[in-house]
């Protein structure tokens, strides 16, 4: 953004400020800079006051406000006017009546007659060196005779103004603030920025270390579950080896109830049962 950007950007916002605190009615107090709070609430006027105190602290922002001048008097000279003079255009060197707004009130002198009463006008508008009044009455300043010729030398006081540009100067100590919060806002948008490939090394590295220590994990896991197969087949076999000795040993020792048939004429005797002193030959059935 250039200087002109800057600058509308800064009128704009400095517009809405004084929008604001003009609804407020902030006026100058016996020659002085102050705030009238009498028509706001108690609560309302603390909070202005405070804030008002906090901002005007800053001194060390850069913002060209000199409590010793006085803001309110400067020297400006007739440029144009109508037929009547009541409507007079005004240049001046003094850059801060880009402060001025349709309405504002301001008394001038001629410069070579000081010690004339003050003439009284009003700003209709304002642009680049130049802001136009109307004044209704130019005799208690100029005299009724004489011609009031382009080019006069005015002296303008305007309260209004000074309080305008202590006003604008807080304004700019605001901005400044601001302006510190984003550079350094912007500093570390820059900072990530620049250290993008950096940074994403590092991130890269940290899941690469993180990746190779599962990897770790997941060799040493399969080696030991490998080391369990070999143990678990030689535990199989042992079992298997004794299964089969328990099965001999159960084949061995396993007890059989046998009937008889050839033997079995010796229980005949015990019996008492008639037979031949030899066992006769075994008749099938079928």
């Amino acid at each position: 953004m250039g200087h002109n950007g800057i600058m509308k950007s800064f009128i704009m916002w400095f517009l809405l400020i004084s929008s604001i605190l003009f609804t407020w009615q902030i006026y100058a107090v016996s020659g002085e800079n102050a705030v009238d709070y009498s028509k706001f609430s108690k609560k309302l006027a603390q909070e202005l006051q405070q804030d008002i105190s906090e901002l005007e602290k800053l001194e060390d922002e850069d913002s060209f406000y000199d409590k010793s001048v006085d803001y309110s008097s400067f020297s400006a000279r007739v440029t144009d006017r109508d037929k009547t003079s009541n409507i007079i255009k005004i240049s001046s060197e003094n850059r801060n009546i880009k402060f001025f707004r349709a309405g504002d009130e301001v008394l001038f002198n001629i410069a070579s007659m000081k010690d004339r009463e003050k003439c009284e006008g009003h700003v209709r508008s304002v642009e680049d060196k130049y802001f136009v009044i109307f004044v209704k009455d130019l005799i208690p300043c100029w005299g009724r005779t004489e011609y009031f010729r382009r080019g006069t030398v005015l002296v303008i006081k305007s309260f209004r103004l000074a309080e305008r540009v202590r006003e604008a100067s807080i304004y700019r100590g605001i901005l400044l603030k601001r302006k510190k919060s984003f550079f350094e806002q912007l500093n570390n948008v820059n900072h990530f920025v620049w250290s993008y490939n950096q940074q994403k090394v590092k991130v890269a590295a940290k899941y690469d270390r993180e990746i190779m220590k599962i990897r770790k994990k997941k060799q040493r896991a399969l080696e030991e579950l490998q080391l369990n197969k070999k143990d678990q087949i030689v535990l199989q076999k042992e079992l298997i080896q004794r299964l089969d000795g328990i099965d001999e040993d159960l084949n061995f020792y396993r007890i059989d109830k046998d009937e008889l048939t050839i033997d079995r004429w010796h229980l005949d005797h015990d019996l008492g049962v008639p037979v031949g002193k030899r066992p006769g030959k075994v008749k099938t059935t079928f």
